[in-house]
C-alpha cells in the first residue's frame, strides 16, 4: 500500500488527496493517492483556471497503470468534476483496465454530493476514444467477449444514469464505442475537426453498448440507421447540424477547444439550484425511457 506522493503544482494549482480503491492479487484495498499536477500531465487546458485548484484521484487495476483520473475544480469552479481519459498507446480505447478504472471513477462520482458537473475529456491529442480494443477482443473467445460487452453496456448505462449532468468533451476522433461513449452524456461538445461516427459495420459488428438505442434518441429514427448501416464518420459542424452535438466549435493551437466550451456550459450549470437540477435529469431520463419502450 503506497503513501502519500509529493505534488507538483502549475500556477496555484493544487492537489486535494483522496482515498482510493486499488486491484492486488489478494483483494481489494484503499490506497490513499494523489495526482501530480505538472505541465506534462495537465497542460496549459488547465493554466486558464489560474484562480481553481484541482483535486485528484486516481484508479489502477496494476502498478503504474493509470488511465482514468478524476481531477476536482476548485474555487469558482468548485462542484464541476472533470474524468480525464489517458490511454495514448491504444487512443483511449476501451480495453479491460481502462473500463475497469471507468467504472471505479463512475461509481465514486455516484457517491459524491459535492460534484455537480461531470465532464468527460481525453488527455490524448486528437482523440476522445477510439473505440473497442479490437487487439484484446481477438484474444478473447466467444464466452469472454460476451461478458465484455454486457460489462460494456452497464458501464454506459452508469454513465448515463449519473445523478449530475455530464458533458462530453470531443476535441478528436470519438469512433464506435467511443461515440458510444459521449451518448452516454447528457450534453456533447466537439470541435469542429472532431470525427464521430458507429463505425462497427465497416468491421462486420454492430454497437453494443447502446449506440442503437441511444443515436435514434437524440438525432431521430431515419438518420440513426443511415449513420448506422453506413458506417459513415461526420465532423463536428454536422454532428451539430444533425443534433448530434449540442455546440461546434472551432479547435483552437492547445486542441482542447471543445473542453473549454464544456467547461464554459457546466459554469452555466454550476449556480443552478443543484437539486432542482438533478431531479430534472431524473425525470427527463425516465420519461424518455419509459415513452421509448412504449409504456
Amino acid at each position: 500500500m503506497s503513501g502519500m506522493r509529493k505534488i507538483g503544482s502549475v500556477g496555484t494549482l493544487v492537489v486535494r488527496g483522496r482515498a482510493c480503491l486499488a486491484r492486488s492479487a489478494t483483494g481489494t484495498y484503499l490506497q490513499p493517492e494523489v495526482c501530480p499536477l505538472s505541465s506534462e500531465g495537465l497542460g496549459n487546458a488547465w493554466s486558464r483556471v489560474t484562480s481553481s485548484s484541482v483535486g485528484g484521484r486516481r484508479y489502477s487495476e496494476t502498478c503504474g497503470v493509470h488511465e482514468i483520473q478524476i481531477h476536482h475544480l476548485q474555487g469558482e469552479n468548485s462542484g464541476i468534476a472533470a474524468v480525464l481519459m489517458s490511454r495514448p498507446h491504444a487512443r483511449n480505447s476501451l480495453g479491460n483496465v481502462f473500463v475497469k478504472q471507468l467504472e471505479e471513477a463512475v461509481e465514486d462520482l455516484r457517491q459524491d454530493k459535492s460534484v455537480r458537473v461531470v465532464l468527460f475529456k481525453s488527455q490524448v491529442k486528437g482523440v476522445f476514444c477510439a473505440g473497442a480494443d479490437l487487439k484484446e477482443r481477438a484474444e478473447m473467445n466467444n464466452t469472454e467477449v460476451g461478458h465484455f460487452v454486457h460489462k460494456l453496456r452497464s458501464l454506459m448505462s452508469k454513465i448515463a444514469f449519473l445523478p449530475m449532468p455530464t458533458i462530453a468533451a470531443i476535441d478528436g476522433y470519438a469512433l464506435g464505442g467511443g461515440l458510444e461513449l459521449a451518448l452516454a452524456c447528457d450534453l456533447r461538445v466537439a470541435a469542429s475537426s472532431a470525427k464521430m461516427g458507429l463505425i462497427e459495420v465497416t468491421r462486420g459488428l454492430l454497437p453494443g453498448a447502446g449506440g442503437s438505442q441511444r443515436l435514434p434518441r437524440v438525432v431521430g429514427i431515419g438518420m440513426a440507421k443511415e449513420l448506422i448501416f453506413t458506417g459513415r464518420q461526420i465532423d463536428g459542424e454536422q454532428a451539430m447540424s444533425i443534433g448530434l452535438v449540442n455546440n461546434a466549435v472551432t479547435q483552437n493551437n492547445l486542441e482542447d477547444a471543445a473542453y473549454q466550451k464544456a467547461l464554459d456550459l457546466a459554469k452555466e450549470i454550476l449556480p443552478q439550484g443543484p437539486v432542482a437540477v438533478r431531479m430534472a435529469k431524473q425525470a427527463m431520463n425516465k420519461g424518455g425511457y419509459f415513452i421509448w419502450n412504449g409504456n
